[in-house]
């Protein structure tokens, strides 16, 4: 069985396994792998009526589980209010995303949180009354809490208390599909998990017997810390390994002078959506945070005969953990390694700027920053008017589409294909019948400014590459080649 990566995904029949399970859940054909990962997904589903209990319906085993009952807690440092409820907002959709029920919601105005339980004393009694009287299991804060903080939270409020890192890192090991997804994955929570592990005294620690050995001797917190960083070790090589094939086959599309374009932005801005309608790619959609991790990459193809790629990268969010961008490191440097980027906004979003400046954070911090960026305002079908226009006014250069009705859709794949790289040499050329694996080349690599069958061969005038050009270089015709080193 083959391993699945974006790379032969340019294939979406390339590999056996996949082909066998969609006949075997889609034997008329109708549904795209996207509709069948959706179907997948909602398979374990709540059913009304019962409570908050859980019943899978899948082939595998029976599991019955429980919705997770979360108050939600942000502390208001800076900006408006309007930022802080948005922001609160964002986590409630994360929490209802990782599978919890949200009852409440608090906001406590701080100059910075408290230093030992996150949010102030009278807060925290106050947060306990609310865990009561709505009966809630899990507090979730709207922030990384340090270890302490943690500790001294869970001891006054008395039940489960989890921050906005550790929901996202849930988030992800549920959603990660690919081997490279489920490690880079694996990487993030063993290292946030790392210094926030909890012993229980000398009651767990390994006695030993003979001279000098006598005492406490290592803790089973000390063999916990030590298992998890010889796995961590694991992963980054593991991580690295992956990487270096994927270096590899970018390195091979360049070296065929095949451009690259990823579409970047927000989490659920609908950049799946939009290269479903760009290139029918099949990609899963859901109105979900984080509704796709794996990184997909499809072949599209030019007016002008131009082959290049399209890859959906995954979604960005404020605050994003740091253990998540240093594990998906190798997953980012594919925009970085893009010819350009498609920064996709969600235009109906209450706050599109702070999502534009959250997502130029982290292209910045992965080395992406420098390559031209195509902004592309989305749901522009759903958005508020007002709003359009003020985004037009700031933003004169961005594209406003909607992928679900289709608007601006045209517009935007001849912007893309007009901003691709072009070849830097310009060539006439007449090339004999016999040489037809050249035309082929110089369509597949090249861009075709004309083309004519004559009586010699096919006479063709063409940007190509320099190594493109030296081949064409016997057929050449009055004009010969001249250097055209477009952007």
């Amino acid at each position: 069985m083959r391993e699945r990566t974006p790379e032969n995904d340019l294939d979406p029949e390339s590999a056996p396994d996949v082909a066998a399970h969609r006949d075997r859940f889609d034997p008329d054909g109708r549904n795209s792998r996207g509709d069948l990962e959706l179907q997948e997904r909602q398979a374990l589903r709540r059913v009304a009526g019962l409570g908050t209990e859980l019943v899978d319906v899948t082939e595998v085993e029976y599991r019955q589980l429980r919705l997770e009952r979360v108050v939600l807690v942000g502390v208001w440092t800076e900006g408006s209010l309007v930022d802080a409820e948005n922001s609160l907002a964002e986590l409630a959709a994360l929490a209802q995303t990782a599978g919890s029920e949200v009852l409440d919601g608090l906001i406590q105005r701080r100059g910075r949180p408290d230093p030992s339980t996150y949010i102030g004393s009278g807060k925290v009694a106050e947060l306990r009354d609310v865990v009561l009287a709505t009966g809630a299991d899990t507090v979730v804060c709207d922030g990384e809490l340090s270890p302490s903080q943690l500790r001294s939270l869970e001891t006054e409020v008395k039940v489960k208390v989890i921050d906005r890192t550790a929901l996202i890192l849930d988030i992800f090991a549920q959603h990660a599909k690919s081997k490279e997804g489920k490690a880079q994955v694996e990487l993030a929570q063993l290292q946030y998990l790392l210094p926030r592990l909890r012993g229980w005294g000398e009651a767990m620690s390994r006695q030993a017997g003979g001279i000098g050995t006598r005492g406490p001797g290592e803790t089973k917190l000390e063999t916990d810390r030590r298992r998890i960083r010889t796995r961590i070790s694991r992963l980054k090589r593991e991580i690295t390994a992956m990487g270096t094939i994927r270096q590899t086959k970018r390195a091979s599309r360049r070296r065929n002078g095949v451009p690259g374009v990823a579409i970047a932005g927000y989490t659920n801005a609908g950049k799946s959506s939009l290269l479903n309608r760009l290139i029918d790619a099949g990609v899963l959609v859901q109105d979900a945070l984080f509704a796709t991790l794996d990184p997909t990459t499809r072949r599209a193809v030019a007016p002008d005969g131009r082959e290049y790629t399209l890859s959906d990268t995954v979604g960005f969010v404020r605050h994003l953990p740091h253990q998540l961008i240093e594990a998906f490191r190798s997953t980012l440097e594919e925009v970085a390694g893009a010819d350009l980027v498609v920064h996709v906004v969600d235009g109906a979003h209450p706050d599109p700027d702070e999502q534009v400046r959250a997502v130029r954070e982290v292209l910045a911090e992965v080395g992406a920053d420098r390559v031209p960026e195509l902004l592309v305002v989305n749901k522009v079908d759903t958005a508020d008017p007002e709003t359009l226009l003020r985004l037009k006014r700031q933003w004169p250069g961005a594209l406003f589409v909607s992928a679900h009705a289709g608007t601006g859709i045209a517009g935007l794949r001849a912007a893309v294909e007009e901003r691709l790289p072009c070849p830097a040499v310009e060539v006439r050329a007449c090339v004999p019948y016999s040489r037809g694996d050249l035309v082929a080349r110089v369509h597949g690599s090249g861009e075709v400014l004309t083309s004519e069958h004559t009586a010699e061969g096919t006479a063709l005038h063409v940007r190509v590459d320099a190594e493109l050009a030296a081949a064409l270089a016997p057929y050449l015709v009055t004009g010969g080649a001249t250097a055209n080193y477009a952007a």
